[in-house]
């Protein structure tokens, strides 16, 4: 199928070429959480038909923002996972979710939620807050799920790993903190509008660490 194009000269055409059909930068905000299964992509993008969902990825792929990877016995599956020019989109839906945060208000009783879908803004948020490097990893726990944060370098301690924030779903193995907190608040501390030094004094937010990990520094 030939790809469809805006075929204008301007870099932010040339953006939407790719990104700006209905549903990719939804599949984006999924795969920035680590690799998936078609089943859990479906699962976790309520409203996407299997046709369209299909269709995506396939343009997703053909596009240079996803790769997919069959895994070894005994999965025997296949998972799709974003390439380095999907992953650089993480400051893109960042800005988009500011931008679009004042528009949220009272979620409705239509509306569906995942617990990871507060990733992408709480992680800019949360480094703010931890930036001597004693809290690492933090597991986020809301009654529809938990994901963790990771705010310092990954294993290999790259530059670049270490500038970007990154999120998975599900627990971590072992956070260096644990936040209990309800979606209305996560909304609120995610979008600016209540600090997390706030929530956690009025009670809204219950922070916790591991028995073995030192306690980290009070919040200013």
């Amino acid at each position: 199928m030939s790809r469809r194009s805006y075929d204008q000269y301007c870099a932010i055409a040339r953006a939407l070429d790719a990104v700006g059909d209905r549903w990719t930068l939804l599949i984006v905000r999924e795969l920035l959480g680590g690799s998936r299964r078609y089943t859990d992509l479906h699962a976790d993008l309520p409203g996407v038909s299997t046709d369209m969902l299909a269709s995506r990825l396939k343009d997703m792929e053909r596009d240079g923002l996803l790769t997919r990877r069959r895994l070894p016995p005994p999965g025997a599956a296949s998972v799709y996972e974003l390439t380095p020019r999907g992953r650089a989109l993480l400051p893109a839906l960042t800005a988009l979710a500011d931008w679009g945060a004042p528009a949220l208000g009272e979620q409705r009783p239509t509306d569906a939620v995942r617990a990871h879908w507060f990733a992408v803004p709480l992680m800019a948020r949360l480094a703010r807050h931890f930036t001597d490097g004693a809290v690492r990893v933090i597991e986020i726990a809301l009654e529809e799920g938990a994901f963790h944060i990771t705010l310092g370098p990954g294993d290999g301690g790259a530059e670049a790993e270490a500038a970007t924030p990154a999120y998975a779903d599900g627990p971590a193995e072992l956070p260096d903190i644990r936040l209990t907190l309800d979606s209305a608040t996560c909304a609120a501390l995610a979008y600016d509008r209540l600090s997390l030094a706030q929530a956690i004094d009025s009670g809204r937010i219950t922070l916790s660490h591991p028995e073995d990990r030192p306690e980290p520094a009070p919040l200013a």
